[in-house]
């Protein structure tokens, strides 16, 4: 009797949240001419995740394990990227979101919530824009709609950005590690550089966007406050609650003490504002 009952108790413990996740399964799919990596881990609604420049699904991480516990996560990796291959093409904002939805068309995702950072933020901001039956939820952290919402020292830094100097960074030797072609790196940096003097204006487009949009900064990051507040004010967002008027979809998160490259590294913290919103959470005021 009491080893049936130790059974039973196992198999319910086995069933819980700390076990119902299975250990992420990578695959790869065509990709308008490329060859893409990605990953699938969790159960639930469907989840994207997209990482920023010169990333990779590993050096997104805790933030994809938590997610997984409550979502079925895909984790993407970009054009010359981690282990997907680069194409004859440039990286821009609309290349990576059509890139997104030709993903989902091939893997059979119709609609699915969408969480990017940084270069990954922008190109949810233009899937959410270009393919907007695609897009549930976007969460997008350090994102800028318009190149004069990123700091100043930033766009002075732009006009400077060489290959040389990217190269010779310390997180360039872990390209190689993953890299479909581990001697691509100088090219796709080319490419990156590019995108970031790429011309970007997209409040005419942000303006008409249905899907809520979770907008996550950091106090220090790379993108001004001052923008996303404005981004969350073209999404309806800013007006005073406890008014009888119901809240905007949209939010606004700001993390403290938090630069540009420390918002990834901040699983508890993102976690804690990604999941209600996705789930569709708030506090309650006391006139509710």
């Amino acid at each position: 009797m009491f080893r049936s009952v130790l059974t039973a108790l196992v198999l319910l413990l086995m069933a819980g949240p700390a076990f119902s996740q299975s250990e992420p399964k990578g695959d790869r799919v065509e990709v308008n001419g490329m060859t893409m990596y990605y990953e699938v881990s969790g159960e639930g609604d469907p989840l994207i995740v997209l990482h920023g420049a010169y990333m990779n699904i590993p050096t997104m991480g805790a933030i994809i394990p938590k997610l997984a516990e409550t979502h079925k996560v895909y984790a993407l990796e970009f054009q010359g990227h981690g282990r997907t291959t680069d194409i004859d093409r440039p990286i821009t904002y609309p290349n990576l979101a059509d890139d997104v939805a030709a993903f989902m068309d091939k893997v059979g995702i119709k609609k699915a919530d969408v969480f990017g950072y940084s270069m990954g933020a922008g190109a949810g901001l233009q899937l959410a824009i270009r393919h907007p039956e695609k897009v549930n939820k976007l969460v997008a952290a350090s994102v800028a709609y318009d190149a004069e919402g990123w700091q100043p020292e930033f766009r002075a830094f732009i006009p400077q950005m060489t290959v040389e100097m990217i190269v010779g960074m310390p997180f360039a030797a872990d390209y190689r590690k993953l890299a479909a072609n581990p001697d691509g790196f100088p090219a796709l940096v080319k490419k990156l550089i590019a995108l970031e003097r790429e011309p970007m204006a997209w409040k005419a487009d942000v303006k008409t966007l249905k899907a809520p949009v979770l907008i996550i900064a950091g106090d220090a990051d790379v993108v001004t406050l001052e923008h996303a507040v404005a981004l969350f004010r073209l999404l309806g967002g800013g007006a005073m609650g406890d008014m009888g008027k119901p809240l905007a979809a949209s939010r606004l998160a700001v993390l403290p003490a938090t630069s540009h490259t420390a918002v990834i590294g901040q699983a508890d913290l993102l976690h804690a504002v990604i999941e209600p919103f996705l789930k569709g959470e708030r506090p309650k005021g006391m006139f509710e």
